[in-house]
């Protein structure tokens, strides 16, 4: 009778009636495809199907959505049971950049008018008053750029912008 008994229970778990009922992993590859107007495995397409193994709780109405404005995933939902899965999307190759020639890579470079070591005059003042202040650059610096230069032994270096060579100016104080 026990035996019987187990055997009933077996054959009724294994049954249509005892099994559970599992979102269709097809249908959410076939409703990604259908938002992003790609096939899985095309540039701007899911990576790859949605893994069969998974068992989400079938869901009557799923909703799409895009992850981020980059479009790199879609989202998928499901209210009522509630759950969320992300699909990985196929981002289409970056162009690649147009070469550019050394030549115009080197003259675009602006020339160091300050270098380290040297002695700079680091000029705070506007046209009727300024004051100076000799000090020793601790950085390199172009044209416009900012330099860092030590007027005090012991005391941190002040910034100011390159002017020209041997000359700096406080920024806000022309």
């Amino acid at each position: 009778m026990t035996r019987t008994l187990c055997f009933i229970a077996l054959m009724f778990a294994a049954s249509p009636v005892a099994a559970q009922n599992f979102q269709s992993t097809t249908l959410i590859d076939k409703a990604v495809a259908g938002f992003t107007g790609h096939a899985i495995g095309e540039s701007g397409g899911a990576r790859t199907a949605v893994d069969t193994r998974l068992k989400l709780a079938a869901c009557p109405m799923v909703s799409l959505n895009w992850r981020t404005d980059s479009h790199d995933s879609v989202v998928v939902t499901c209210t009522d049971p509630q759950w969320r899965i992300f699909v990985p999307v196929m981002m289409p190759a970056s162009p690649a950049p147009a070469a550019t020639p050394a030549a115009a890579v080197v003259a675009a470079k602006a020339p160091i008018v300050i270098k380290r070591g040297d002695p700079v005059t680091v000029v705070a003042g506007d046209g009727g008053f300024s004051v100076t202040r000799d000090g020793i650059a601790t950085t390199d610096a172009a044209a416009g750029a900012r330099v860092l230069v030590r007027v005090q032994d012991g005391k941190p270096p002040i910034q100011a912008i390159a002017v020209e060579p041997g000359k700096a100016m406080i920024p806000g104080a022309e």
